[in-house]
């Protein structure tokens, strides 16, 4: 499963899970990508969980690109525990997943096969998404109001 080697502080904060994706937010690397419609945290399971399920649909043909990466610590106390005596372990580790934000994407293979692979990935995945598809006509030149 997905993990730093070595982070800086080992235990981190919970943060804000609002707001929208500035970066990796259009397909670049494939064809296809699988969007997320929600904000959320995607534990390494998830990730490796909806990897698995693209690579055996397509039966090792296409590539498939990750698009993120659990650095985030998930520290977790047992039940029925004092409080204080610092922080707890790390539980798991987990990756910031906001709104509008591509998180796998396919390319090398036809368009249902891409779909079907995706759809079986957002199955894995607790929020919700969509497929969307790198046009081969786009411009950099258009502006969006929104």
């Amino acid at each position: 499963m997905l993990q730093p080697k070595r982070v800086k502080f080992r235990k981190s904060h919970r943060g804000r899970r609002k707001g929208v994706a500035t970066t990796n937010n259009e397909v670049m690397l494939g064809e296809y990508g699988l969007k997320a419609l929600e904000n959320a945290w995607i534990t390494a399971r998830q990730i490796e969980a909806s990897r698995i399920a693209i690579t055996r649909k397509l039966k090792r043909g296409g590539k498939v690109w990750v698009r993120l990466f659990p650095d985030k610590s998930v520290t977790k106390k047992a039940a029925e525990t004092r409080m204080g005596g610092g922080k707890a372990a790390v539980e798991y580790w987990v990756a910031v997943v906001k709104r509008g934000q591509v998180m796998f994407e396919v390319g090398g293979v036809g368009h249902n096969a891409a779909k079907e692979s995706l759809r079986l990935a957002s199955y894995k995945l607790p929020i919700t998404c969509k497929t969307v598809s790198r046009s081969r006509f786009e411009t950099n030149d258009t502006i969006e109001e929104g």
